[in-house]
């Protein structure tokens, strides 16, 4: 079990890398293929629908024939493959289909190893796991930023896309050969399905924050800031790489903080409520900055969005406090139907973004479009918000 969880982990750090390369790769996208930004935001998009879709049938698959051949079959076909389309693609559309394939192979990764969690360890442990998991599978995150500007510099962005399909396969090989399914718990009459989730009042305040509280780290992170360091600040691909890293260390920060902060403060709720103020509170700040910028204030932005990094790194603690309202047989569709309004959220958000850009370029100042953009992420923590606020914090 422990050498097929160290797997699971190296999958999410790949899972990591998947969903923010793209901010890097916006200068040689552009030039190559005739990819602007909205383009790569609709891609990025994708990669997040994609994903939330398959949440249905992993949490199926996950409570039926378990973790082991879910994960290491949809991640050796999706992560592999697409990203070998990823490396051939000649135009925008095949960004596209390889963003999408590639999100189908993600899928399973994250939520396999919270399955795991919830089946094998006890549950006032779930947070602190889940939040290591997301943590230390987080160096994909560093990975997509600097490092991959320094290979796609060094070898070709083709050549990488290539590299990172190789790899992706020898990950989905050795989730095979040395993974293993918790015991099943057979309940005659007790298969159920999300609908039954669905019925749980509890969760209504609880999914309305699901659906906000990733979507404006994992948009400013996947895609916005490499745009915006580029076009507002002149940045360069190392620069934007510097920025996408403090951001990457900042979100990789907050996952280790929550879990101990929830036990530390002794509720999950009011600890999720806090950092999305805190973050709604940083838009709107960034919302004020001007659009001609200078050298020294491209770092002040730089840590503002460090700052939305840590404060919006609630994924994990909000699962943990949805997680006892789930019957034990809807395990696996339970904490995919979270994941679902998770990635669901941020994949609509970035083509929501990306509609505003497209907007403000077409008919007014094109960087004027970024204002708007930080401004829609903290209306949206707002929204969220209002409606969490009345959920439960049950303790275990």
């Amino acid at each position: 079990m422990r050498i097929g969880l160290m797997c699971l982990i190296a999958g999410y750090v790949l899972s990591q890398f998947y969903r923010a390369f793209l901010a890097v790769l916006t200068p040689q996208l552009e030039a190559d293929l005739g990819a602007m930004p909205a383009d790569l935001a609709y891609a990025s998009g994708l990669w997040f629908l994609v994903f939330a879709a398959m949440q249905i049938p992993v949490g199926e698959a996950l409570d039926r024939i378990g973790p082991r051949i879910t994960a290491s079959v949809l991640f050796a076909l999706g992560g592999a493959g697409g990203a070998l389309m990823f490396a051939f693609a000649q135009t925008p559309a095949h960004i596209n289909w390889a963003m999408a394939m590639i999100g189908v192979g993600c899928s399973p990764v994250l939520m396999a190893g919270y399955y795991i969690f919830a089946k094998m360890y006890a549950p006032a442990l779930f947070s602190t796991l889940a939040g290591a998991m997301i943590g230390v599978g987080s160096l994909g995150n560093l990975a997509s930023s600097a490092p991959m500007a320094w290979a796609v510099e060094a070898f070709g962005w083709r050549e990488t896309m290539v590299a990172l399909a190789i790899v992706t396969l020898i990950v989905a090989a050795a989730l095979w050969i040395f993974m293993t399914d918790p015991p099943k718990e057979e309940r005659a009459g007790s298969r159920g399905s999300v609908l039954d989730l669905l019925k749980i009042k509890a969760l209504w305040f609880i999914l309305p924050m699901m659906l906000v509280n990733y979507a404006p780290s994992a948009g400013v992170r996947g895609l916005w800031i490499g745009p915006y360091g580029s076009d507002v600040y002149g940045a360069n691909t190392q620069t934007i790489g510097t920025m996408t890293l403090v951001m990457g260390i900042a979100m990789i920060v907050g996952s280790f903080v929550f879990g101990p902060l929830e036990r530390a403060v002794g509720s999950r709720k009011w600890v999720v409520f806090g950092g999305g103020v805190i973050s709604a509170l940083a838009f709107f700040i960034l919302y004020t900055f001007p659009t001609t910028g200078s050298g020294q204030s491209i770092w002040t932005v730089t840590a503002l969005f460090a700052v939305v990094g840590i404060a919006g790194a609630g994924f994990p603690v909000i699962i943990a406090q949805a997680r006892p309202f789930f019957p034990e047989h809807l395990t696996g569709r339970g904490v995919t139907l979270l994941n679902l309004f998770s990635i669901g959220g941020a994949g609509l958000m970035q083509i929501v973004t990306g509609k505003v850009a497209t907007f403000w370029e077409a008919t007014k100042d094109p960087l004027a479009a970024y204002p708007m953009i930080f401004l829609t992420y903290g209306i949206l923590f707002c929204c969220g918000l209002a409606i969490y606020v009345f959920s439960e914090d049950p303790r275990d």
